[in-house]
C-alpha cells in the first residue's frame, strides 16, 4: 500500500490563488477551503490512494520563530486567506481525511514524523508526500518516499531532486541553509549562490564537511575564494540556517496505520459543510460516504 501525506497549507494557497475569489453571503471569503476540497477529493478518486493524512500549520509560527527573529510568520498571509484556515481544517476533517493542525510544530514535521514512521512499515510500500515544497525533498529516499508535484504532475525521487537542485535529498538542508528560503525568511550566507552551492555540496555533502580556505576544495566554483571567506564568517549563522530548515521527526502523532485508511467522506458533516458554505458544485462530489 502507498501512504499519501497532504501538505494542507500548501494546497490551500495553490487554491487561493489559483481560484477566483468568492464569499459566503455573510462575507467569509471560502473560495481556497473550496480549492481545497476539490483537490482532496479528486486524490481520493485515484486507484492507488487508500491512507492519507493532511497536516496544516493552523498557526504560522512554530518553535523556530524562538530560534530566529527573522522567521516567517503570519504577517505576510493575506487577511482573506488567514480567515480561512479555521475552516479548512474542518472541511478536510468532514472529507474523512486525518487532519494534523500544528500549533509549535509545523505541518512539514507532522509531515516528516509520518514519513519516517510509515516508510519503515513493512505493510507500506511508498510514502507519497504532495507537495512540491523545496522543504519536503530532504524526505526522498527511493524507492520508500517521493514526493509529488500533483499541480504539474513531476514525481520527485532523487534523480529528481538531483537534477532540480543538483544535490542529493540529505543535503538539502544545507543548501537552503547556504542559498536561503525567502518563503521561510531564512536568508542564507552571502556569496552563495544556487549553482556554486550545489558544485560545492555535490562533494562535501554538508556544510560542516566544506573546508574555510577555498584552497582546500576539492570543487571549483566560481567565486570559490569569496564564498569560503564568507562562510568562514558565518559559519554560526550557516549552521543555524540549516537547522531552522531541517525537519523534525518527533511531531506526537497519534494515529495508527489503520486509522489513516480513508473510509469515505462523513456525509453528515460534509453535506453541512456545503450547505453552509454554498457550496453546491461539489456536495455531491464524495464517491464514497464511512458507514456505507
Amino acid at each position: 500500500m502507498k501512504v499519501h501525506l497532504v501538505d494542507g497549507t500548501y494546497e490551500l494557497y495553490r487554491a487561493h490563488f489559483g481560484v477566483p475569489p468568492s464569499t459566503t453571503r455573510d462575507g467569509q471569503p471560502i473560495s481556497a477551503v473550496r480549492g481545497l476540497v476539490a483537490t482532496l477529493l479528486a486524490l481520493l478518486r485515484e486507484d492507488d490512494v487508500t491512507h492519507i493524512a493532511c497536516a496544516f500549520d493552523h498557526t504560522v509560527e512554530s518553535f523556530r520563530n524562538d530560534m530566529f527573529d527573522g522567521y516567517k510568520t503570519g504577517d505576510r498571509v493575506p487577511e482573506e486567506l488567514a480567515s480561512q484556515f479555521d475552516l479548512a481544517e474542518k472541511a478536510a476533517a468532514a472529507v474523512g481525511v486525518v487532519v494534523w493542525p500544528m500549533f509549535e510544530f509545523e505541518a512539514d514535521d507532522a509531515i516528516g514524523t509520518a514519513t519516517v514512521r510509515w516508510s519503515a512499515d513493512p505493510n507500506v510500500d511508498q510514502v507519497v508526500i504532495c507537495s512540491p515544497d523545496k522543504d519536503m525533498m530532504q524526505l526522498v529516499r527511493d524507492p520508500e518516499v517521493v514526493c509529488l508535484d500533483r499541480r504539474r504532475g513531476i514525481t520527485y525521487d532523487t534523480a529528481a531532486v538531483i537534477e532540480k537542485f543538483g544535490v542529493a535529498p540529505e543535503s538539502i538542508p544545507d543548501y537552503l541553509g547556504l542559498v536561503g528560503d525567502a518563503a521561510d525568511g531564512i536568508p542564507g550566507v552571502p556569496r552563495w549562490g544556487a549553482k556554486s552551492t550545489a558544485i560545492v555540496l555535490e562533494r562535501y555533502g554538508h556544510l560542516e564537511n566544506i573546508p574555510d580556505n577555498a584552497l582546500l576544495w576539492d570543487a571549483s566554483p566560481r567565486g570559490a575564494k569569496t564564498m569560503a571567506t564568507s562562510l568562514k564568517e558565518h559559519r554560526a549563522e550557516a549552521a543555524l540556517y540549516k537547522d531552522l530548515a531541517t525537519l523534525r521527526f518527533n511531531v506526537p502523532l497519534s494515529e495508527s496505520l489503520e486509522d489513516l485508511e480513508w473510509k469515505g467522506a462523513h456525509r453528515a458533516d460534509y453535506e453541512s459543510l456545503c450547505d453552509d458554505l454554498g457550496f453546491t458544485t461539489i456536495r455531491a462530489l464524495p464517491h464514497r460516504w464511512s458507514g456505507e
